[in-house]
Formats: C-alpha cells, sequence, structure tokens
C-alpha cells in the first residue's frame, strides 16, 4: 500500500489507532493475528547435500565409474587412485564454493533490540519483535528504525538509508502527504525499517511489519532469487556430455564390432572394454582445472578481488555487462565543492567565511573536516573553507536548517561593530534569491548560472548575509533584504580510476551500464564524466515500472544510466539483460542491491563500505571498493579461460590418442599394446608434470582489445575438435606403427609408452598459443613449463633407467637410436601442427579482414 500518499487522519483511520497509540488488549489481538515483527528464516541445505553436488557431475560419475570397473577388474591400486582424485576434488570445491546462507544473519544485524512506544498516551519499552501494524514509535538521534512507519511528527530529522537507496546523502524527513508516485528515496514521509536516525526526534504510525517491510520484501527477494549457474559449469558440462557419449559409443561399437567379426569372448570385451575406458577419461582434468582456478583465485586476491566461488574465477572473463552502483563504486562516496560562482574576490572571502561558520558540525579548529561526523553536504563546505585556512567565529544564535523553508541561518559578533551582528545564511539559491535585495535581472542572471551548474549534476548552495543590530532577535521575518554573495556547486565526484576502467572495459567490448538511487540528472552527469556510451537518456525507476518485460529488454540495449532505482528495478534490470543472452556483473554495497547481485551471473560486493548482507549474495568481494579492481579482475579471468582453454585442448588429444590406439589392437585383432598400469602412468605423469604449466601461461597481448567470447561458444569449437581429431592421429599412428617395427611385447610397450609421453611433451610446446607460434619470447617466461618439461624428464629417466621402474611397469631400457626415432616423431608432430596452425592464421586474418555484405 502507498502510505506516503495518506494523510495523518487517514492513516489514523485506517490502522484503527489514535494518537496516543493502541490499547495493550489491542496489541495482543494484533500481535496474534499478525505475527511477530521479524523476518522468516529460510530452510537450511543440509551439509551432506552442500558436500554430495560437487559429486555428481558428469564426469566425476564417469570418474567413479571407471574406479569400480578397475576394481571389478582386479586393478585395487589403480581404483583406489581414481576414487582419490574424485574425492579430492568434491571436497576441494565443497571448501572453495560453499557460502553462509544468503544474507539472512546479514539482514539481522539491521533489526533493532528495543522500540520505544505510546500505550495509552504513556512511553514504553517493547522488544522489536513484539510491534504491530498501528503502533506510534518515538524515534531519537542514533536509533535503528524498527518497522517501516509513516511519520506524523518531525523534528529536524534526518534519517540515512543508504542500506535501502544505496546513497550516503541523509534525508530530511517531513510529515506532509505525497500526492505522486514515489520511489523508496522520495518517501520524504516513510521512515524504513533497518535505517539509522541521524539526528532529530520525530514520531510516526507503523505500517508495515516483519517481511512485509521494505527490508523483509528484500530478503524474500534474495531466497526467491535462484543462483545462476556460471558459463564455465555450464560449458564443463556439454563437454562431459560429449566425452561421456563418445566413450558409451566406441564401446558399444566394438563390442559388436569385435564379436561379430572375432568371436570375441566376454572376458576378453570386458578388459577390453575397462582398457579403452581406462584410456579415454582424462582422470586428471578436474584436478588441473581446479588448479587453475585455484591459482585464480590467489591472483585476484593479490589483485584486491575476493572470489568466493572458483568458477567465477573465468565467468569475470565472460563478462558482457557490468551494472555498477554509483556511490562509491564509480565516485569517490565524499561530496566535493567542485565550482563556486561569485561576482568579486570580496564576494568569495565572504562565501568562504559563511562556508565556515553557518554551520553545526564544527565547534573549534582544533578539528579537522574530514574527522567530522554528520552531513555530507556540510563537511564538503567545511573541507572547501578549511583548504582556504578560513577561521572559525563564536556562534551566538542560529536558525536550524530544516526542509520546509529550506535554509539555515547563524548569527556572529561583528568584529568592526560592536553593536551589530552579521548574520550568515546558506540554503536553496532561489529561496535566498527572492530574499534578496537583488534587481530582477540580477536574479534571473544568477538563476541562469544555477541552472548551468545544475546541468552537470551538482547539488547547489546559495550564501548571502546580513547585518542586524544587537536589539533586534534572529528570526525567519527579520532575513529579508538579504546581500547575495555566491553558489556553491557540490557533487559527488567520479573516481580517476573508474574513468580509466570503464574506458578499459569498453575498449574490451564490456558494456558498463549505472544504476543508482540518485536523481537523473546527477547521474547523468556522472556518466557523461566517466565516459559511457549511452548518456542522452536517463531510465528512471517510475519509468520501469510502466514497461513490460520485453519492453525493458529493448530499453537496457539503448540504455546506459537508470536513476531513482529500487531492489525491484535492479532485479529487473539485470533479469532482462540476462534475457539477452548477455553475462552480468553486478556491484553494490547496500541491502537494496542484494537480490540483484545474486540473479547477476556475478555479484560483486564492496569490501570497506559493503554491507554484510551484499558480501554473502556476491561471487567476488572487492577488498578496495574499486572500481578498477573488475577490469583487473576480468583481465585476469580471461587469461585464466584462455589457459583453461589450452589445457583442455592438450589433455583430450592424449586421452583420444590412447583411446585409438585400444580401438586399432581390436580392430587388428592384435593384443592391447599398453596395460593398464602403463596407460595410468601416461595420464598420472603428464597430469603431475606438464597439464599444470599452461596454468602460468601470461596473458596475451590483445586480451583487453577483444570482445568477450559469444555466450554459445562451447569449450571445444569444431576447430578444437578438428585439432584434437588430427592431433591424436599425429600421436597415435607414428608411435604404435614405430612400435610395432620391434620385437617382444615389452620392447613394443616401452617404446609406445616413451612416444606418447614425449610426443605429449612437444604438443604442450604446441598449446601455449592457440594459434599463434609456439616459439615466442614468453617461452620463457614461464618458469613452470620449463619446470615441468625437467620434471618429466627425471620421471621418465627414473622408470627407464632403473631396475623397479621395469618391475613395476613391465618395461625395459631402450637404445639411443630408438630414443632417437620417438624424438624424430615428436619433430614430425610439432612441425606439422605448427604448420596446421600457421594456415589457420591466415584464413582468420582473411575472415576478419573481408568486407562484411550488406
Amino acid at each position: 500500500m502507498n502510505w506516503y500518499k495518506n494523510t495523518t487522519e487517514e492513516l489514523l483511520h485506517t490502522l484503527q489507532t489514535t494518537r496516543q497509540g493502541l490499547s495493550s488488549e489491542e496489541r495482543n489481538q494484533r500481535l496474534a493475528k499478525q505475527g511477530e515483527n521479524k523476518i522468516t528464516e529460510a530452510a537450511q541445505i543440509p551439509t551432506w547435500k552442500k558436500v554430495g553436488k560437487h559429486f555428481t557431475d558428469l564426469l566425476m560419475l564417469v570418474l567413479i565409474v571407471a574406479a569400480v570397473l578397475k576394481g571389478i577388474s582386479g586393478d585395487y591400486i589403480e581404483s583406489g587412485i581414481i576414487m582419490a582424485v574424485v574425492v579430492i576434488n568434491g571436497l576441494v570445491g565443497y571448501w572453495q564454493e560453499r557460502k553462509a546462507q544468503e544474507s539472512l544473519d546479514g539482514l539481522k544485524q539491521f533489526m533493532g533490540q528495543e522500540a520505544t512506544i505510546y500505550v495509552h498516551g504513556r512511553k514504553k519499552k517493547i522488544a522489536v519483535s513484539s510491534l504491530v501494524n498501528g503502533d506510534l514509535v518515538v524515534l531519537g538521534p542514533g536509533d535503528v528504525v524498527p518497522a517501516d512507519m509513516r511519520l506524523i511528527e518531525t523534528h529536524d530529522l534526518v534519517i540515512e538509508e543508504s542500506i535501502l537507496t544505496g546513497e550516503s546523502e541523509p534525508v530530511q524527513k517531513m510529515t506532509e502527504a505525497i500526492t505522486q508516485e514515489s520511489t523508496i528515496g522520495d518517501q520524504r514521509n516513510m521512515a524504513f525499517s533497518g535505517t539509522h536516525v541521524e539526528s532529530g526526534t520525530a514520531s510516526g504510525i507503523v505500517v508495515e511489519t516483519g517481511d512485509d517491510t521494505q527490508i523483509g520484501q528484500i530478503n524474500q527477494a534474495i531466497q526467491s532469487v535462484k543462483a545462476q549457474e556460471t558459463p564455465l559449469i555450464k560449458k564443463m558440462k556439454q563437454l562431459n556430455h560429449q566425452i561421456f557419449k563418445g566413450i558409451i559409443g566406441l564401446v558399444i561399437f566394438l563390442i559388436f564390432f569385435t564379436t561379430f567379426r572375432y568371436g570375441f569372448d566376454l572376458d576378453l570385451l570386458f578388459s577390453s572394454g575397462i582398457a579403452l575406458v581406462v584410456a579415454m577419461i582424462p582422470e586428471g582434468l578436474p584436478a588441473v582445472l581446479t588448479m587453475i582456478l585455484s591459482m585464480g583465485v590467489k591472483e585476484m586476491s593479490e589483485e584486491q578481488a575476493i572470489i568466493k566461488t572458483m568458477p567465477s574465477v573465468e565467468t569475470l572473463g565472460a563478462m558482457t555487462v557490468i551494472c555498477s552502483d554509483k556511490t562509491g563504486t564509480l565516485t569517490k562516496n565524499e561530496m566535493t565543492v567542485v565550482d563556486v560562482l561569485v561576482e568579486s574576490n570580496v564576494d568569495k572571502e565572504m562565501v568562504l567565511d559563511i562556508m565556515a561558520n553557518c554551520q553545526d558540525l564544527k565547534q573549534d579548529e582544533e578539528q579537522k573536516a574530514a574527522d567530522l561526523v554528520g552531513n555530507p553536504t556540510e563537511k564538503a563546505l567545511l573541507q572547501y573553507a578549511e583548504s582556504a585556512q578560513q577561521p572559525l567565529r563564536k556562534t551566538v544564535d542560529k536558525i536550524p536548517f530544516n526542509s520546509s523553508y529550506k535554509y539555515m541561518a547563524t548569527r556572529h559578533q561583528n568584529q568592526e561593530e560592536p553593536n551589530a551582528s552579521v548574520i550568515f545564511v546558506k540554503g536553496a539559491p532561489e529561496v535566498l534569491l527572492e530574499k534578496s535585495q537583488l534587481t530582477s535581472d540580477q536574479k534571473q542572471w544568477w538563476l541562469d548560472e544555477s541552472a548551468k551548474l545544475a546541468a552537470k549534476g551538482q547539488r547547489l548552495i546559495g550564501f548571502a548575509h546580513l547585518t542586524l543590530s544587537a536589539q533586534e532577535s534572529l528570526s525567519h521575518e527579520a532575513l529579508t533584504k538579504l546581500t547575495f554573495v555566491g553558489i556553491a556547486g557540490i557533487i559527488d565526484p567520479p573516481k580517476d580510476s573508474a574513468i580509466k576502467a570503464v574506458k578499459e572495459c569498453l575498449q574490451a567490448g564490456i558494456q558498463v551500464k549505472m544504476i543508482t538511487g540518485d536523481h537523473g540528472k546527477t547521474a547523468q552527469a556522472i556518466g557523461k564524466q566517466i565516459g559511457l556510451k549511452h548518456t542522452n537518456h536517463v531510465l528512471e525507476g517510475l519509468e520501469i515500472d510502466l514497461l513490460s518485460e520485453e519492453e525493458l529488454q529493448q530499453a537496457v540495449q539503448k540504455t546506459d544510466i537508470f536513476a531513482r532505482t529500487t531492489p525491484e528495478h535492479k532485479l529487473r534490470i539485470v533479469s532482462a539483460l540476462q534475457a539477452n543472452e548477455e553475462i552480468v556483473g553486478m556491484t553494490g554495497d547496500g541491502v537494496n542491491d542484494a537480490p540483484a547481485l545474486k540473479k547477476a551471473d556475478i555479484g560483486i560486493a564492496m569490501g570497506i563500505k559493503g554491507s554484510e548482507v551484499t558480501k554473502q549474495a556476491a561471487d567476488m568481494v572487492l577488498a578496495d571498493d574499486n572500481f578498477h579492481t573488475i577490469a583487473n579482475a576480468v583481465r585476469v579471468g580471461r587469461r585464466i579461460y584462455d589457459n583453461l582453454k589450452k589445457t583442455i585442448n592438450f589433455f583430450l588429444p592424449t586421452a583420444v590418442a590412447q583411446g585409438l590406439i585400444v580401438i586399432a589392437a581390436l580392430l587388428l585383432n592384435r593384443p592391447l599394446p599398453l596395460t593398464p598400469v602403463q596407460i595410468l602412468w601416461v595420464n598420472m605423469v603428464t597430469t603431475i608434470t606438464l597439464s599444470y604449466a599452461l596454468g602460468f601461461e601470461k596473458a596475451s597481448a590483445d586480451v583487453m582489445n577483444r570482445p568477450p567470447r559469444p555466450i554459445k561458444e562451447g569449450i571445444l569449437s569444431w576447430y578444437s575438435l578438428f585439432r584434437i581429431f588430427y592431433v591424436s592421429l599425429l600421436i597415435m599412428i607414428p608411435s604404435y606403427v614405430l612400435a610395432i617395427q620391434f620385437e617382444g611385447t615389452v620392447l613394443q610397450q616401452s617404446m609406445l609408452l616413451q612416444s606418447i609421453v614425449f610426443a605429449q611433451a612437444v604438443y604442450l610446446l604446441n598449446c601455449r598459443e592457440l594459434v599463434n607460434p609456439a616459439l615466442n619470447r614468453q617461452l620463457f617466461a614461464n618458469k613452470a613449463l620449463l619446470v615441468s618439461l625437467a620434471l618429466l624428464i627425471v620421471l621418465q629417466a627414473a622408470i627407464f633407467l632403473t631396475p623397479i621402474g621395469h618391475q613395476l611397469l613391465g618395461i625395459g631400457s631402450l637404445t639411443l637410436m630408438q630414443q632417437l626415432s620417438i624424438a624424430a616423431n615428436g619433430a614430425l608432430l610439432f612441425t606439422l601442427v605448427e604448420g596446421e596452425k600457421f594456415i589457420t592464421n591466415k584464413l582468420q586474418g582473411r575472415q576478419k579482414a573481408a568486407p562484411v555484405k550488406q
């Protein structure tokens, strides 16, 4: 219900209450009917479910099946190793990704413990949880508003509402009914649960409690929003299905083909099927991906970006839109005087004098304006005056600021005339101009100049003074024929780092949209200063309410500034962008941002000024509250994704090659070329050494100069599938052909094992760059790659040169000529892959350069 539209009498009548409050009997009846003033808790997810979900994706299940099959076949050691990989991956995923129950505990901190109400005209302290609609509540400085209230009496009441509106500027409250439609930030006759009374006193009627309050509705929205599945998880599921289907298809084909052609017995078919499954499942891939993502988490923490969920590392690199709060994220969260308009130097001195003395915050010269707590606008004026070393005067009397007359005045001893006082006045320029002794033309000039400053989004403060005799009292009636001396323009200016970051994001093809609770003109001015693309039109909350979902989806494509927004508006904007197939990042710090943060593909909370609610709902926390940190994180995210693709493109050809060797042996009716223990060695030695190296590759030069990858692009593109197919053949055919040239099973297996491992080492170098030359200056920058190659040489030497290695793997020593023939195969593989990359690179360059047909 729009309580802000009701007059006091209408309110009392609707809620059946009085100016003396409710009776005890009526309160008890309403409490029994309405329930307690508490936020409903969501059901807790059992720990076993939180842990169990990390073991139920398809690749994990395939690994578990492989381990079971190995156990059935008697390979208990190998079965145990694979199960250990499964368990470690699952537990690491649980500990890295566990999150607190979304925002409920954080919301509770905003609810006060006690409230003061009137019962039968007498004040009484009660528990906040027992408040009911119709209660008459008393508010004072420092109080937390205990429920949503319609104010019926105020005395200089100022409430800080940033947890709901996201804006740090406190709100001067009033009691008059508001006739037009208004968002939360404009409902100045309302006090909302969880907000803080900064100064003044008031009384108000409780109109909503518990889940029906604004903060309660936010809680419901948080719980109803389904957490988004990250692009990486979606793509890995697709990859898992592709691997699973490929393995099952090949197993079924071999069963039918070999049975009909050779009449194999069931035992041989079973052992062959196990060998094929073991060969083609990349057991180490989940561990390697987890490691690379963990590296990304660590690297981002060094960039002041704390990642709560590992897949979010990659999501940052996939972002196509960043929706950012304005205050404190894009701006300094510090009101600053940016323009002072005066007619002469004398007037400038007088403006500084008024700034320093027509105020409530600073009491003596020892105090620093930056350390004061209070109205941000007054602090900005004091800091400006302080920078000019303007001294303080003793205040004799004052008229406090009030939104009804829009000015304040202070009285000071006139140092030149002992029997007179100087009156300093500051307030809305148009009000002070009306009280001034200027001509109509002079007033119009000041109004025109004011309009120019207002067009920049500045909040305007006018300054005037007056001399009164010692006998005249300071009153509203005495403030006539003022001498108007100047205007100050105040704004929360953008951060230089934010301007730079927005430029970087736009250059990287990432749209930046500002969603704020501030006024449209202010938001538009900031949007232009930080370099947003679409700044001619601002979409305000009330306009959003009038749009259908389809209309909003169209509007968000050509709008970059959204003003006077509520939590519901932010949620709708994020949803509309996602409906347009955008990968959305959302920043925020207030409770009002939490639902949209949870809905976004990656929620980004402020670590310094962000509420606990927001941090819990987010996927990433900015430790420095700096928007530029997001741009740095995007750079890291893109590098991590590139390295993930390189790693997957490295892993799969080897797995397919091993599978093809098993298939070739079965089709040719020959013994299995490698034993399961030898296959496991090949998989594990490359996992331990080579596979991690690609995770340390530096970012490519164009990482922030290219658009985000298409949302529907899979990890395995058609080019990747082509590469996997032909590279697996280049590994399998030369290795198999070379091995069968020699007599004896042990020698053949030794040649084949060494050939596959050497080919993987060579192909690792190819995978450093997807289509660019592998041998470049950055090769020696990746020390991990050099160390991994050295470690691989040591491990391979250990098994080929020691008796225990021969015994464990069933292999023998190789001669120098045999090793050189294996090296020749590797050189052929490297040369052919580099040649294919060169041709592909040229073809891609021609496609990009080709004119687009209209």
